[in-house]
Protein backbone atom coordinates (compact mmCIF):
# COMPACT_ATOMS: atom_id res chain seq x y z
CA UNK A 1 0.00 0.00 0.00
CA UNK A 2 0.98 3.41 -0.91
CA UNK A 3 1.68 6.21 1.44
CA UNK A 4 -1.15 7.71 -1.12
CA UNK A 5 -3.34 4.79 -0.36
CA UNK A 6 -2.76 4.48 3.41
CA UNK A 7 -3.48 8.17 3.75
CA UNK A 8 -6.96 7.99 1.80
CA UNK A 9 -8.10 4.99 4.00
CA UNK A 10 -7.77 6.38 7.34
CA UNK A 11 -9.49 9.58 6.03
CA UNK A 12 -11.98 7.04 4.98
CA UNK A 13 -12.10 5.29 8.40
CA UNK A 14 -12.36 8.45 10.55
CA UNK A 15 -15.55 9.37 8.81
CA UNK A 16 -16.64 5.91 9.18
CA UNK A 17 -16.14 5.60 12.72
CA UNK A 18 -16.95 9.26 13.48
CA UNK A 19 -20.37 8.61 11.81
CA UNK A 20 -21.33 5.16 14.10
CA UNK A 21 -19.92 7.33 16.84
CA UNK A 22 -22.03 10.60 16.80
CA UNK A 23 -25.03 7.89 15.88
CA UNK A 24 -24.50 6.04 19.36
CA UNK A 25 -24.29 9.41 21.23
CA UNK A 26 -27.52 10.80 19.72
CA UNK A 27 -29.22 7.73 20.42
CA UNK A 28 -28.75 9.23 24.12
CA UNK A 29 -30.67 12.30 25.65
CA UNK A 30 -28.99 15.50 25.52
CA UNK A 31 -28.43 15.53 29.56
CA UNK A 32 -26.71 12.01 29.45
CA UNK A 33 -23.91 13.25 26.23
CA UNK A 34 -23.40 16.72 28.42
CA UNK A 35 -23.15 14.59 31.59
CA UNK A 36 -19.71 15.01 33.34
CA UNK A 37 -17.76 10.88 33.42
CA UNK A 38 -14.84 11.76 34.65
CA UNK A 39 -13.21 11.51 31.44
CA UNK A 40 -10.21 13.88 30.40
CA UNK A 41 -12.60 16.09 28.17
CA UNK A 42 -15.22 15.33 31.06
CA UNK A 43 -17.90 14.50 29.20
CA UNK A 44 -18.56 12.32 25.46
CA UNK A 45 -19.48 16.20 24.33
CA UNK A 46 -16.13 17.67 25.54
CA UNK A 47 -14.30 14.48 24.27
CA UNK A 48 -16.07 15.02 20.81
CA UNK A 49 -15.42 18.64 20.64
CA UNK A 50 -12.28 18.08 21.89
CA UNK A 51 -11.46 16.53 17.78
CA UNK A 52 -13.76 18.62 16.36
CA UNK A 53 -11.65 21.37 17.87
CA UNK A 54 -8.09 19.64 17.23
CA UNK A 55 -9.08 18.50 13.67
CA UNK A 56 -9.99 22.07 12.64
CA UNK A 57 -6.40 23.24 14.19
CA UNK A 58 -4.37 20.98 12.30
CA UNK A 59 -6.86 21.51 9.11
CA UNK A 60 -6.21 25.20 9.24
CA UNK A 61 -2.86 24.61 9.86
CA UNK A 62 -2.31 22.39 6.52
CA UNK A 63 -4.32 25.24 5.03
CA UNK A 64 -1.64 27.68 5.55
CA UNK A 65 0.69 25.79 2.75
CA UNK A 66 -0.52 27.11 -0.47
CA UNK A 67 0.12 23.17 -1.74
CA UNK A 68 -3.01 22.53 0.23
CA UNK A 69 -4.91 25.95 0.76
CA UNK A 70 -7.75 25.43 -2.05
CA UNK A 71 -8.41 21.72 -0.72
CA UNK A 72 -8.83 23.01 2.43
CA UNK A 73 -10.72 26.71 2.06
CA UNK A 74 -13.80 25.21 3.61
CA UNK A 75 -11.69 24.75 7.29
CA UNK A 76 -9.94 28.11 6.47
CA UNK A 77 -13.65 29.72 6.85
CA UNK A 78 -14.07 28.00 10.15
CA UNK A 79 -13.70 30.16 13.20
CA UNK A 80 -10.55 29.57 14.28
CA UNK A 81 -10.23 27.23 18.16
CA UNK A 82 -8.61 29.36 20.96
CA UNK A 83 -8.18 25.99 23.46
CA UNK A 84 -8.36 22.41 23.24
CA UNK A 85 -10.77 22.10 25.63
CA UNK A 86 -13.26 24.48 23.36
CA UNK A 87 -16.75 23.43 22.95
CA UNK A 88 -17.16 25.23 19.27
CA UNK A 89 -20.75 24.34 18.77
CA UNK A 90 -23.67 24.66 21.61
CA UNK A 91 -25.44 21.17 21.33
CA UNK A 92 -24.57 17.28 19.80
CA UNK A 93 -26.96 18.24 16.26
CA UNK A 94 -24.36 21.06 15.67
CA UNK A 95 -21.36 19.53 16.26
CA UNK A 96 -22.37 16.45 14.51
CA UNK A 97 -22.75 18.58 11.51
CA UNK A 98 -19.42 20.54 11.82
CA UNK A 99 -17.96 17.09 12.34
CA UNK A 100 -19.38 15.81 9.11
CA UNK A 101 -18.43 18.77 7.46
CA UNK A 102 -14.59 18.50 8.90
CA UNK A 103 -14.40 14.64 7.63
CA UNK A 104 -15.94 15.40 3.96
CA UNK A 105 -12.74 18.14 4.00
CA UNK A 106 -10.44 15.80 5.11
CA UNK A 107 -11.26 12.62 2.85
CA UNK A 108 -11.90 15.26 -0.36
CA UNK A 109 -8.38 16.97 0.65
CA UNK A 110 -6.82 13.27 1.08
CA UNK A 111 -8.04 11.73 -1.87
CA UNK A 112 -5.88 14.93 -4.09
CA UNK A 113 -2.98 14.43 -2.11
CA UNK A 114 0.37 12.87 -4.07
CA UNK A 115 3.12 10.97 -2.73
CA UNK A 116 5.15 14.01 -4.11
CA UNK A 117 2.63 16.31 -0.99
CA UNK A 118 3.05 13.52 1.79
CA UNK A 119 6.74 14.09 1.57
CA UNK A 120 6.60 17.71 1.97
CA UNK A 121 7.15 19.86 5.16
CA UNK A 122 4.50 21.72 6.91
CA UNK A 123 5.98 24.89 8.41
CA UNK A 124 3.19 26.20 10.98
CA UNK A 125 2.87 27.93 14.48
CA UNK A 126 1.08 25.74 17.58
CA UNK A 127 -1.49 27.54 19.53
CA UNK A 128 1.33 29.31 21.78
CA UNK A 129 2.59 30.76 18.63
CA UNK A 130 6.12 28.78 18.43
CA UNK A 131 6.96 27.63 15.03
CA UNK A 132 7.63 24.00 13.88
CA UNK A 133 8.83 22.20 10.63
CA UNK A 134 7.27 18.72 10.34
CA UNK A 135 7.05 16.19 7.73
CA UNK A 136 3.41 16.11 6.13
CA UNK A 137 2.89 12.41 6.48
CA UNK A 138 3.78 12.43 9.49
CA UNK A 139 1.42 15.04 10.84
CA UNK A 140 -1.32 13.42 9.15
CA UNK A 141 -0.38 10.13 10.99
CA UNK A 142 -0.49 12.13 13.80
CA UNK A 143 -4.19 13.77 13.12
CA UNK A 144 -5.49 10.15 12.56
CA UNK A 145 -3.67 8.63 15.76
CA UNK A 146 -5.28 11.36 17.42
CA UNK A 147 -8.42 10.64 16.41
CA UNK A 148 -8.54 6.96 17.07
CA UNK A 149 -7.23 7.52 20.62
CA UNK A 150 -9.52 10.29 22.31
CA UNK A 151 -12.94 8.31 19.70
CA UNK A 152 -11.53 5.13 21.78
CA UNK A 153 -12.13 7.30 24.93
CA UNK A 154 -15.62 8.00 23.41
CA UNK A 155 -16.76 4.62 22.56
CA UNK A 156 -16.37 3.67 26.49
CA UNK A 157 -18.37 6.50 27.88
CA UNK A 158 -20.66 5.83 25.47
CA UNK A 159 -20.57 1.87 26.31
CA UNK A 160 -20.81 3.26 29.85
CA UNK A 161 -23.67 4.95 29.13
CA UNK A 162 -25.31 2.08 27.66
CA UNK A 163 -24.67 2.41 23.65
CA UNK A 164 -22.80 0.11 21.93
CA UNK A 165 -20.95 1.98 18.97
CA UNK A 166 -20.36 -1.84 16.93
CA UNK A 167 -17.50 -3.21 15.74
CA UNK A 168 -14.31 -0.02 15.25
CA UNK A 169 -11.77 -2.24 13.31
CA UNK A 170 -10.79 -1.04 10.51
CA UNK A 171 -11.01 -4.16 8.80
CA UNK A 172 -14.37 -4.25 9.32
CA UNK A 173 -15.09 -0.99 7.27
CA UNK A 174 -17.13 -1.30 4.18
CA UNK A 175 -15.35 -0.90 1.10
CA UNK A 176 -17.11 1.26 -1.58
Amino acid sequence: MSCTSYVTTMAAYNAWMNGKVYAAAARLPEDEVMRERGAFFGSIFGTLSHLVVADTVWLRRFATDPMHADALAPVRAMPAPARLDERPCADLAALARRRSELDAVLVAWTDGLTDAALRGTLRYADMRGNPHARDVFALLMHLFNHQTHHRGQATTLLSQAGQDVGVTDLVAMPTH
